[in-house]
């Protein structure tokens, strides 16, 4: 049988009730839950160079613990030279264990290997209960190599929540213990 990853079996002893008494639910299933993580990184250099792409597939893949795929241009863009087909990115999507396993290394390890880092902007919600920020290095994450890194590359991670409000997704978040700049949120 699988361990339950850290953060499922706090998220069910710890913050259901927290989320319950904060925003007065009646049921367990009103708690809002994270449904999956999405993790997207674009390439931009990939146009020149072919392996790039497969470098950043790696290198998402290290992360994340599951397979990443590359995105391709669904239309031309003759100012960015850009053809419809090519491979222009990388992208993952995170449910259940890994995205939990994904979620503690990126609160416990990664972000407080940031430079200069005082919290993640709470100005991220978009007002149906997600939460979006950047990353501006993949270096930050300790299954990269630094040696091995060709060329420094951000990432956009995307956390899907079920929550109604960016209140309840902000509470969420906190409670899991995501370091936002600024605590309070109207």
């Amino acid at each position: 049988m699988e361990a339950t990853p850290r953060l499922r079996k706090k998220y069910t002893e710890e913050i259901i009730p927290v989320l319950m008494k904060e925003f007065s639910y009646s049921t367990v299933m009103q708690a809002p839950k994270i449904e999956k993580i999405s993790i997207n990184q674009g390439i931009s250099a990939a146009l020149t160079d072919k392996k790039l792409i497969d470098l950043g597939v790696t290198e998402m893949s290290a992360i994340t613990g599951q397979k990443a795929v590359p995105t391709i241009s669904r239309r031309d863009v003759s100012n960015f030279k850009l053809r419809k087909g090519n491979a222009i990115g990388v992208r993952v999507t995170l449910r259940g264990v890994k995205m939990y396993e994904f979620l503690d290394r990126l609160i416990s390890v990664a972000l407080p290997r940031v430079r200069d880092f005082r919290g993640i902007n709470d100005k991220g919600f978009d007002g149906r209960g997600n939460y979006s920020f950047g990353v501006t290095e993949q270096l930050i994450f300790p299954e990269i190599d630094i040696d091995k890194v060709n060329n420094i590359n951000g990432m956009d991670i995307t956390i899907v929540t079920t929550a109604k409000t960016d209140q309840e997704a902000f509470g969420l978040l906190k409670a899991f213990g995501l370091p936002f700049k600024n605590q309070k949120k109207a």
